[in-house]
């Protein structure tokens, strides 16, 4: 087999492979035979079908079938003899393919880039840091009664944390615009559901009260049309309720699994969540910015047949979360949508895939046991779950992958320049915008 590389362009690769007449030919008549066999025809008793009317009939078709798996074949034979690692499949073209004559193709791909790591002690890192007060332990457990609250009708002036039912029309310049209008909406009071004003405007209403507030659309709303336009809602009170938060009783602490130990041990458990939710917190936030570190840290080209598989993979992964049917077609949504979130993941990939190959890490599995016990712990068989997911390769092989990354984090971390900031616990735990 002859093999020439040549290199096209950045990360471009053309190989043109030669390959013997009779590995071809001979694959193409052994084909043709096993056809004979089987092949009826009328006219003809099975398996009795001359050759030369099989070739008429099926020549082409297995032949090309043939080709391609030759091409393939000898492909990845050729890449692994130049030691060339592609990224992406190739692209086949057979410049010489006649039956008797030595079969030459070309094959157009991408390599992966050359990454040389730079040095991590140009990453900064601000580590948020907090204590859990028992003033905090009081505000969760105060939200987990909010979440199980429920609501009774007050005949009472409505006040922030009520849940009213409302009638509104919206008009701008006295006509009514599109999305202004509803009928029978529940709203609770304070909690930033409707646009700055909105739900003010309602404070000190009655059931079957009627007002008109004056409010103004904020300039980065959703709709166009209405960005920063003053408009007025016409309202009407259907009904008010209260919210009736439940006893912080045996009843309610049972709904999380706290059954004996009274108080001492709820107030316990909600620490221990409210503790593992601060851990989560700080790592991924530690995480984020070590990851974007990286990818500011290193410049090179990306084979754009890496970006393209990662494209596919964020339409599928949006479709999945905004429930699009299999009657939506994801090559609906623009590549333009996702090609710089695209280009910066397959770089970060390259980059972690280039730490984990130079400094030689592997998952360790002492942590992997810790990560697969700490998601049993939230389950009410542990050991269960730990034997199910050590006897499932495909989660056991997700959990490494984490495991993975955070000993890539801890190895760059250890040589970044990291300041500690002191935040308050709900702060800590917060989500980053953007």
């Amino acid at each position: 087999m002859q093999v020439s590389v040549e290199t096209t362009s950045g990360l471009e690769r053309r190989v043109t492979v030669g390959v013997p007449a009779d590995k071809l030919d001979s694959a193409v008549q052994t084909r043709l035979a096993d056809a004979q066999k089987n092949l009826r025809v009328d006219g003809f008793r099975p398996g009795k079908v001359p050759m030369g009317e099989v070739k008429r009939r099926f020549g082409k078709a297995v032949r090309d079938e043939v080709l391609s798996e030759v091409m393939r074949e000898s492909f990845i034979d050729a890449v692994s003899k130049e030691k060339i690692e592609p990224a992406g499949m190739p692209q086949f073209e057979a410049t010489v393919n006649e039956p008797g004559k030595d079969l030459e193709f070309v094959a157009t791909f991408e390599v992966y880039p050359e990454v040389a790591l730079a040095a991590f002690d140009t990453i900064e890192v601000e580590k948020p840091a907090a204590e859990i007060s028992d003033a905090d332990v009081d505000k969760m457990i105060e939200q987990l009664r909010s979440q199980r609250a429920t609501h009774e009708v007050v005949e009472r002036a409505a006040e922030q944390g009520d849940r009213v039912n409302i009638n509104y029309v919206g008009t701008r310049d006295g006509e009514a615009f599109e999305g202004g209008t509803a009928d029978g909406q529940a709203l609770v009071l304070g909690s930033g559901q409707m646009i700055p004003g909105f739900e003010d405007g309602i404070v000190g209403m009655k059931a079957g009260d009627e007002k008109s507030i004056d409010v103004t659309f904020p300039e980065d709303y959703q709709a166009e049309d209405l960005k920063g336009q003053a408009v007025k809602f016409a309202i009407t009170v259907n009904k008010v309720e209260a919210q009736k938060l439940p006893e912080v009783d045996d009843e309610f602490m049972a709904l999380f699994g706290v059954k004996d130990g009274g108080m001492d041990a709820f107030r316990k458990e909600v620490r221990g969540n409210m503790e593992r939710e601060l851990r989560n917190a700080v790592k991924g936030k530690v995480k984020e910015q070590i990851m974007g570190g990286l990818v500011e840290a290193h410049s090179f080209d990306v084979p754009a047949a890496l970006v393209t598989g990662e494209i596919q993979r964020m339409r599928q992964q949006m479709m999945q979360q905004f429930g699009g049917g299999q009657q939506f077609d994801a090559s609906m949504l623009p590549e333009e949508l996702f090609k710089e979130q695209a280009e910066r993941s397959v770089r970060l990939g390259l980059i972690v895939r280039q730490i984990l190959e130079q400094h030689e890490v592997k998952a360790d599995a002492d942590k992997v046991r810790a990560q697969v016990e700490e998601i049993a712990s939230q389950y009410e068989s542990p050991e269960e779950v730990v034997n199910w997911v050590y006897s499932n390769p495909q989660q056991l092989q997700q959990i490494e992958g984490a495991v993975l990354e955070e000993q890539v984090v801890e190895l760059v971390l250890g040589q970044a320049k990291v300041t500690e900031k002191v935040l308050p616990y709900e702060e800590a735990v917060a989500r980053q915008q953007g």
